[in-house]
């Protein structure tokens, strides 16, 4: 996979692409990232990305010719492959980013990311050359390097050989539609709090109960609506049937 990182603040990506599981994956050779400066692809001498709206209002716009010039840049690599790059612009009114869309991206070639600022991009840049439009959520950060980042590291880890164990990468929370329940490591016994007797059992049958029960227990607390849409087995429901029952006892 090759990521193409469009942005104006190309220092931002100097920790996060040089550390941990990203660094990993691009010294394996499973993935190339390159982060573009957009004002190289400006024509003035001052290197200028953004200016005035039209018609009036606060704020600057992010020029459409800059960053549609690096966009053609980043995507002659695509045609030279002959592949299809998905080029995404990170804003605000995009479509949230979710772990669904993740393992979407991570079957892709060729990810191109333009990193907005301001009061947003020229809506041309919209009409030519972006193939998505992004949002890591409903709240507003000061441009789309963040988000960049969240989506680079949700989608290198999926790329098979990352992991050490992928099927670690399908068991987590949001692969499973549900949350994941408590971990535990040691020492059995700290401050006063104990290691559940199951989990040092050795019976991995009830092993295996208790953390499906304590995954549905949690999302049940924390992201209730997440049990609309999950795919609930008949143990799932016996579970949670025994759970409200736990709940409700508790409460009184």
């Amino acid at each position: 996979m090759r990521i193409d990182i469009l942005t104006i603040l190309p220092g931002m990506f100097v920790g996060p692409l040089e550390e941990g599981m990203i660094r990993k994956a691009r010294e394996m050779g499973l993935v190339e990232i390159n982060v573009v400066n957009i004002r190289d692809f400006t024509t003035d001498k001052h290197h200028v990305t953004d200016d005035y709206v039209f018609g009036g209002g606060p704020g600057m716009v992010m020029k459409a010719e800059p960053i549609i010039a690096a966009v053609e840049h980043s995507c002659r690599w695509s045609e030279g492959e002959g592949v299809n790059p998905r080029v995404i612009l990170l804003s605000p009114s995009g479509e949230v980013f979710t772990q669904e869309m993740a393992v979407s991206l991570s079957s892709e070639r060729h990810l191109v990311f333009i990193c907005g600022r301001y009061e947003g991009v020229d809506e041309r840049v919209r009409q030519t050359v972006m193939t998505d439009e992004v949002s890591i959520g409903d709240y507003v950060l000061t441009g789309g390097e963040l988000p960049a980042m969240v989506i680079t590291d949700a989608v290198v880890r999926l790329i098979p050989g990352v992991l050490n164990k992928e099927e670690a990468a399908e068991e987590e929370s949001f692969s499973m539609g549900i949350l994941e329940g408590p971990h535990y490591t040691r020492p059995r016994e700290f401050r006063g709090m104990y290691v559940p007797e199951v989990l040092v059992s050795g019976n991995h049958q009830l092993i295996a109960r208790w953390r499906r029960k304590e995954a549905l227990r949690r999302t049940w607390h924390r992201r209730p609506e997440m049990l609309r849409d999950a795919v609930l087995s008949p143990l799932d429901r016996k579970l949670l049937a025994e759970i409200w029952l736990e709940e409700g006892a508790a409460e009184n």
